[in-house]
């Protein structure tokens, strides 16, 4: 990742390229062949509906839509048996960002779900991590935002934590009525809100020597944000859904494009009483959106615990075949030709590309905007290459910031037969989100 202009200025120095220097290799282990998964089948109803959410103190609730079940908590290796009712005036079509399957990919290989109807999809869960469930893929211009749904996956292998928190961030514009605008149109005088959670401001109160996990989902619709834990020190675990060598966030900090995730591990070390201001900038301003506090309850433990190892492998590939491999070059940014709004996609376009099962592809992004750009691949994950493209940063991803009249290279294994979705939208409210796919046969 790189810079986007006041915000590397602001007290969050740290960007998303600083952030993935200090990230050693993570632990790899071979992919488990499919008689070690434990096809656990479990049934999940969601909902997509009418929903309201304070946005205003003291003032009325604002309209939204949104995505309504259970808390969506699994285990690696269990199969969800999901049954989805469209309850909105809309079609609306679901994405599982960083699990697929190709089953369930929408627009290419799954049509919008109409108004009043109900799908049902087979989702295995091949990985552990932080996933996000988002039904905003036809959201752009729509009669109300909608909010997202964070999919936790556990590890089989014990993880030693005494907390596991999901901090999921979202944006919302609202106008001087108090009615909140879908993106894709222009925000005008409308102010920006940032909840957590679906809350506003809210606090999270731990105990001394507690360990914690926090998954941070950067759910917001455009916007790249900092987010700094003040006072606290961090240590990324994982980055989109896959470990990392735990490292230090510098001076408590991660950047985060809209879609991305990180799973941090902190130690409630400070005296009970103690706050822990959550900051947030946006590119703009710096901004509080909730505290970590410290109770006067007794310590979980008379000290912390010792330094936390690499959470388990998910089983990605160690080596990728950059001199053999199928390379693309993509455009990106609004006015990229080939782009299309999801409205106006057509499962019968001819693809960006197309590979055989088990083929490395390399892909140079180059963001044409005068702004940054956000690209997200469906169905893989990808090494960020090095600038000579002579080998690649030691973390996996699968969404990226390309700053402005920038070139940004990326390999990945094509591992996964089907019709992927590969996502696009420069980091402005009123951007069009696009959308283009590709063949993995």
């Amino acid at each position: 990742m790189v810079r986007i202009g006041p915000m590397a200025r602001a007290n969050f120095p740290l960007n998303r390229r600083e952030l993935m220097a200090g990230l050693g290799a993570a632990a790899l282990t071979p992919t488990l062949p499919p008689t070690a998964e434990a096809q656990a089948r479990v049934a999940v109803v969601l909902q997509a509906k009418a929903d309201i959410l304070s946005l205003r103190p003291g003032g009325p609730d604002t309209p939204v839509w949104s995505l309504a079940g259970p808390d969506l908590r699994f285990k690696r290796g269990e199969s969800l048996d999901i049954g989805f009712a469209n309850e909105l005036p809309v079609p609306a079509i679901p994405i599982w960002r960083g699990i697929g399957p190709a089953t369930a990919e929408p627009l290419s290989t799954r049509p919008p779900i109409p108004a009043g109807t109900k799908e049902s999809f087979q989702i295995p869960l091949r990985y552990a991590g932080t996933f996000l469930c988002d039904l905003r893929l036809l959201g752009d211009g729509q009669a109300r935002p909608i909010r997202t749904r964070a999919l936790i996956v556990q590890e089989r292998e014990p993880v030693t934590v005494d907390r596991d928190d999901v901090l999921l961030i979202e944006d919302w514009r609202l106008r001087p009525d108090g009615t909140a605008i879908a993106p894709g149109t222009d925000p005008k005088d409308a102010a920006s809100v940032y909840t957590i959670n679906g809350r506003l401001s809210p606090d999270f109160t731990f105990r001394l020597n507690e360990r914690l996990r926090l998954r941070f989902i950067n759910a917001c619709q455009r916007a790249v944000i900092a987010v700094k834990l003040e006072g606290l020190e961090v240590r990324v675990m994982a980055i989109d859904s896959q470990p990392a060598e735990p490292f230090t966030a510098r001076n408590g900090a991660l950047l985060l494009p809209p879609g991305g995730r990180v799973d941090a591990f902190a130690d409630v070390t400070a005296a009970a009483g103690t706050a822990f201001p959550i900051l947030l900038h946006d590119g703009k301003e710096a901004r509080p959106i909730g505290r970590l506090l410290v109770a006067s309850e007794p310590p979980v433990r008379a000290a912390p615990l010792p330094s936390a190892p690499p959470l388990p492998s998910n089983g990605l590939p160690a080596q990728l075949d950059l001199k053999n491999a199928l390379r693309v070059d993509l455009a990106l940014g609004s006015a990229a030709p080939d782009w299309v709004t999801p409205a106006n996609f057509v499962a019968s376009a001819s693809p960006a590309f197309r590979a055989k099962t088990g083929r490395v592809i390399v892909l140079a992004l180059t963001n044409r905007a005068a702004i940054a750009t956000v690209f997200h691949l469906h169905g893989h994950h990808f090494r960020l290459l090095d600038r000579l493209d002579d080998g690649w940063k030691p973390f996996w991803l699968d969404t990226l910031m390309v700053d402005a009249r920038q070139t940004q290279r990326i390999a990945f294994a094509a591992e996964h037969v089907g019709h992927w979705l590969m996502e696009s939208f420069t980091a402005a409210w009123s951007a069009p989100r696009l959308v283009r796919w590709c063949s993995v046969e």
